[in-house]
């Protein structure tokens, strides 16, 4: 069996390395020429470190996108190769097995079998195995094997077996699997060459051998079971610094109380650290929008650039440095381990509401973006909490949140210490707001599940990794691909609705002349909607803003850049100035507890109806949002008001 294109060369015969099998299985380099990069699946169950190894493979050479028909999230990236070809790995879902019990296995197991739309069969796997905890990694060896592509088995985390002191023969494990096997670190690098000569065409003709049915789970294990046994594995024992961490990180009070820390120390950090690097944005927006406003002639297209895009989208690009803050801190608690202990505490709350621990994955996912929080549902096999859960997903502070509540925050909120200098008024407003959402989808999690969702409760499982040191590599991968998607999006939504909100505030034209921005197409459609939104504390301005925000949450702030930079006919507006004089504080506080609770993003409403199959679920959650944000925003403003005198 070999990829389409190769020859086998004798030269190209492995005669075997340190951390390798391959003696027994050719390898077959590309035939120079070949049209078209070949198609590599990248498989494994969660936590083996593959994302790492896909990073490690393709570098910045990615990119992220749907699956055909459905809405899982995949990556696919170019590994380039010594000969100069290339080869597309395409990361699917980390799964067990590929019995079609949830979303994920079911992706996974059609994109291996070619059988999802736009999407080609794959020509070769790598399946990837964490070598600490193969006697259990390896029952997915089976379904894998049994689907007949050539694969290249690879064992991860060499350097945390060596240093466990764990053992594995890896020529006898792949004598057993009938494939070629490789033990690698893909965080150090260790063993790549070997991964690399496999893209590049390298197959081994699989022996036969005798593999249990991939649904029948029982078999699997004692399959695997006695082919780590046949192959020497040796388990390491876990280091005692493992169960001392997690002696006090999944303690009943002690954990919970650690938990409590970590997200104040992350508030107060994205507001302390972020506020010089925001300072400095602020000053190259401005110092550039200056720049731009002298280089220009006087005239229409110079009132767009300087009114409508640099004061639209200069506004939303400084909060940039803390939605990069935020991800960094969440990448380093997930890439040590963290999260997983996490769930594991959070299981006990969510038990309070009728869900389990899987959905604590989604949730925590959705302080990141809604939209991968719906996807990640795909994990939960009860349908019932999994509707419950993309349900309530929309109410975890997302970062397109973020510079709403940062804006709001320190236009009206000074700064001053509440536990010195571990937590502020700043940071504590802000951390108040995500545990307002947060109780608003517990408090609707309880109500669903002891009703129309109700169902009973799950046994949650869920398998700690280790703890590791995060990256450098990896961590700012991540971070580049966060800011990649930040600025595509100012670059493209944003500056759109800034341009189209430009045009519409300067027609119609009446004798020639520009109207007042008051009168209008945009005033006209802020003056509509004022009505509804007064009693809220809201002018028109905030109600455009509040109309463009569909588009994406962040939106409101580049809105009302371009509307305030119209107003005052300036390059650069300082927001928070503006906002005081047009708020009442009843207003801001309102205005914060409305984005709290509304569900204001399309795409997370289209994901919505995708996952559920149909427009029930999402029509009912945008009304039930909207008009808990319309209550909540009217009660804010009222007793504000009143408080204030």
């Amino acid at each position: 069996m070999s990829l389409p294109g190769t020859a086998p060369p004798p030269e190209a015969v492995h005669a075997g390395c340190d951390g390798c099998a391959l003696a027994a299985h050719p390898v077959h380099l590309p035939t120079a020429g070949h049209p078209f990069p070949r198609v590599v699946a990248l498989v494994g169950p969660p936590n083996c470190g593959k994302s790492t190894l896909f990073n490690r493979l393709t570098g910045l050479r990615q990119k992220v996108a749907n699956y055909p028909g459905v809405t899982v999230d995949h990556r696919t990236g170019t590994a380039r190769l010594e000969s100069g070809a290339e080869a597309l790995i395409v990361d699917l879902p980390g799964v067990y097995g590929l019995s079609p019990r949830s979303e994920d296995e079911r992706v996974t197991r059609d994109a291996l079998r070619g059988e999802l739309p736009g999407l080609p069969k794959p020509q070769a796997v790598l399946l990837l195995l964490d070598s600490t905890n193969l006697s259990r990694h390896l029952t997915l060896a089976a379904p894998v094997l049994a689907l007949g592509l050539p694969t290249l088995v690879v064992l991860n985390m060499a350097d945390d077996l060596r240093k466990r002191g764990g053992d594995v023969d890896v020529a006898s494990l792949a004598q057993q699997l009938g494939a070629p096997v490789t033990l690698i670190s893909a965080a150090t690098g260790e063993g790549l060459e070997t991964v690399r000569r496999f893209l590049s065409g390298a197959v081994g003709v699989p022996v036969p051998i005798e593999l249990p049915s991939s649904a029948n789970l029982p078999a699997c294990r004692a399959w695997a079971a006695r082919l780590g046994e046949e192959a020497g594995y040796l388990a390491p024992a876990p280091p005692i610094w493992t169960r001392r961490l997690d002696g006090l990180f999944l303690h009943p009070v002690a954990g919970p109380l650690v938990f409590v820390g970590v997200v104040v120390l992350v508030f107060q950090t994205i507001f302390t650290a972020a506020r010089p690097l925001m300072d400095g944005v602020t000053a190259l927006v401005a110092w550039s929008g200056r720049l731009l406003l002298g280089a220009l002639p006087s005239g229409v297209f110079r009132s767009l650039m300087t009114e409508g895009v640099w004061s639209g989208v200069g506004s939303v690009l400084v909060f940039l440095p803390q939605i990069l803050l935020l991800f960094l801190f969440l990448g380093i608690l997930e890439d040590s381990g963290y999260l997983a202990r996490a769930a594991l505490i959070a299981d006990r709350t969510m038990a309070k509401v009728g869900l389990q621990g899987k959905s604590f994955i989604p949730l925590l996912s959705a302080y990141a973006c809604a939209v991968p929080a719906v996807m990640a549902t795909r994990t939960i096999e009860n349908r019932r909490d999994r509707i419950a859960t993309i349900l309530i997903a929309p109410f975890m502070t997302c970062s397109a949140r973020l510079p709403v509540y940062t804006l709001i925050i320190a236009a009206f909120i000074p700064e001053s210490p509440i536990a010195g200098p571990f937590l502020g008024t700043r940071a504590a407003a802000m951390l108040g707001l995500y545990l307002l959402g947060f109780v608003a989808a517990f408090g609707t999690a309880r109500a669903l599940k002891s009703s129309v969702l109700r169902s009973d409760r799950a046994p949650f499982v869920m398998e700690m990794p280790p703890y590791r040191w995060p990256t450098l590599r990896q961590t700012g991968l991540r971070l580049v691909d966060r800011a990649k998607v930040f600025l595509r999006r100012a670059g493209t939504v944003i500056l759109g609705v800034s341009v189209g909100l430009w045009v519409l505030a300067h027609v119609p034209l009446r004798g020639g002349e520009m109207p007042k921005i008051a009168e209008s197409v945009v005033g006209t459609i802020g003056r509509a909607v004022e009505p509804t939104i007064a009693p809220l504390g809201f002018n028109w301005k905030i109600g455009v803003g509040l109309i463009s925000s569909l588009a994406a949450r962040e939106v409101i702030v580049g809105t009302l850049g371009t509307l305030y930079g119209i107003e005052s006919k300036e390059e650069s507006v300082d927001l928070q100035e503006a906002l005081r004089h047009e708020l009442t504080p009843g207003g801001a506080v309102a205005l914060l507890v409305f984005f709290a609770f509304a569900m204001q993003c399309m795409s997370t409403i289209a994901v919505v109806r995708r996952e559920t199959g149909g427009w029930k679920w999402p029509v009912l959650q945008f009304t039930y949002m909207g008009t808990l944000a319309w209550v909540g925003a009217f009660a804010a403003n009222r007793l504000v008001t009143f408080w204030l005198g």
